[in-house]
């Protein structure tokens, strides 16, 4: 089954909240081009909240990812295709962060969002369809 808007949304926030979080917890602490007078608990402040820009920009790609496969026969899109979003995805959360959340790295920013999105979009593509069985039939919903 293809998944539904609904069940898109619930993985997303499942997959950047668990997947990304983990993930920004471990590699936080050895991200480049951090100065070293800015100490580690604000550099955690920083990729937390740019993990929370990247959330809610998502959210919003999902809704135009929806209105754009509506014109897809199948209603979704290749799984390659799932990756390479994240360069248009990437590039809007990178001009938003420096809005919202002073001093951003480039090469922090760089590392941070291209590691976290291929772990998350492997985790979807993945793991998630080999734990989570009943997942995919139910429309990418978790609950």
């Amino acid at each position: 089954m293809t998944p539904t808007l609904l069940g898109r949304i619930q993985t997303r926030i499942f997959v950047i909240v668990v997947i990304g979080g983990l993930w920004t917890a471990l590699v936080t602490p050895i991200l480049p081009g951090v100065p070293s007078e800015v100490s580690l608990a604000d550099t955690y402040g920083i990729t937390l909240r740019l993990l929370a820009v990247v959330l809610v920009l998502g959210l919003v790609w999902e809704l135009a990812y929806h209105a754009l496969q509506q014109f897809r026969w199948e209603k979704d899109w290749p799984a390659l295709f799932g990756l390479f979003t994240g360069i248009n995805e990437g590039i809007l959360a990178w001009f938003v962060a420096n809005l919202v959340i002073d001093s951003i790295p480039g090469s922090a920013f760089l590392v941070h969002f291209t590691t976290t999105w291929f772990i998350t979009w492997f985790w979807v593509n993945g793991p998630m369809r080999v734990l989570s069985l009943r997942w995919r039939y139910r429309g990418g919903r978790l609950l």
